[in-house]
């Protein structure tokens, strides 16, 4: 036998066992080990192959992790209520269908499509449905754009004047292809619904405090607040000379609110607010104030100085 012919039948060989093996004859812990170094796509891929891994890519103990470094930054309580009360309109849709007018439906359809819409996912999905439930569905649902869940945006607008160092309630679809999202804000007195595309994630945030954008946040620090660091800054009093070894500025029912990035002489520059009996104030044409919260990490603190304008506002 020549060398050629014998290199032909080991290769013949070696193809033949390679053929009789398969993924899922690796031990278990080695084949979860690969899976949870899978990104997205290729999990989902993975998905796609058959039946029996299907069943484990899907797991919600592969997509946490996802879940987690993609979106935990901008997804908020608020958010996931809004995803579970859809999955639950979703489960219920058939029967409300049966017994809502067709008028209703249609206005339904218009406010939010998405909701009577079966959400478009990767091909990993096409194949049989996702559970509604699952963590992957969710995330694909946001990868997408289907699901549109609330957040807030810093600077809005493209960094319009009148918001600078300002962080507004929105609701917000995301863009795969450009990598950015679409803002719509909700109307304020004789403002309309202003929307905003191409918005990066660095001027994103989940809402900090669980309460309606409609609704005053109801402070809980107003006593403990002091001169010090804010969006804006808590000052002093008129009375007071700054010297921090003689302020008493803490002690009054009285509180300065400073806003340094509007000039001197600014009317937006400083107003006060009673700690004890303080309420929203303000009016449709130059905007309302109300709730506080006092910022409780460096991160945050970072973030606002990050946004501060090059120059002072008028």
């Amino acid at each position: 036998m020549s060398l050629t012919s014998k290199v032909d039948n080991f290769e013949e060989e070696v193809v033949e066992e390679g053929a009789a093996m398969s993924i899922l004859d690796l031990p278990e812990l080695v084949l979860e080990s690969i899976l949870e170094r899978l990104p997205p796509a290729s999990l989902c891929s993975m998905a796609g192959v058959c039946s029996s891994l299907r069943s484990r890519c899907i797991t919600d103990h592969f997509w946490e992790k996802h879940m987690k470094n993609k979106w935990g930054r901008i997804i908020g309580p608020v958010a996931y209520r809004e995803w579970q009360w859809l999955i639950a309109l979703r489960k219920d849709s058939s029967h409300l269908k049966q017994w809502i007018p067709k008028g209703l439906m249609r206005i339904f359809s218009i406010v939010r499509p998405s909701w009577w819409i079966k959400p478009k996912v990767d091909d990993c999905s096409k194949q049989s449905s996702l559970p509604r439930e699952s963590i992957m569905s969710w995330f694909l649902a946001l990868e997408t754009g289907r699901f549109c869940f609330p957040a807030q945006v810093y600077n809005r607008e493209n960094g319009h004047v009148g918001f600078m160092l300002s962080c507004y309630d929105a609701e917000l679809c995301y863009d795969q292809r450009t990598d950015t999202f679409q803002a719509r804000y909700p109307p304020h007195g004789r403002r309309a619904v202003a929307i905003e595309n191409n918005v990066p994630w660095e001027r994103l945030r989940a809402p900090p405090v669980d309460t309606s954008p409609h609704d005053l946040h109801i402070s809980d620090c107003l006593n403990e607040l002091r001169p010090g660091w804010w969006y804006g800054v808590v000052g002093h009093l008129a009375s007071c000379d700054g010297n921090e070894n003689y302020c008493r500025c803490h002690n009054s029912d009285t509180v300065v609110l400073e806003f340094n990035q509007y000039a001197l002489g600014s009317r937006w520059r400083h107003t006060t607010i009673d700690r004890k009996e303080h309420r929203e104030e303000g009016n449709e044409g130059d905007g309302f104030y109300g709730g506080i919260r006092k910022l409780g990490s460096d991160e945050e603190i970072s973030t606002w100085k990050r946004l501060w304008p090059a120059e002072i506002l008028e």
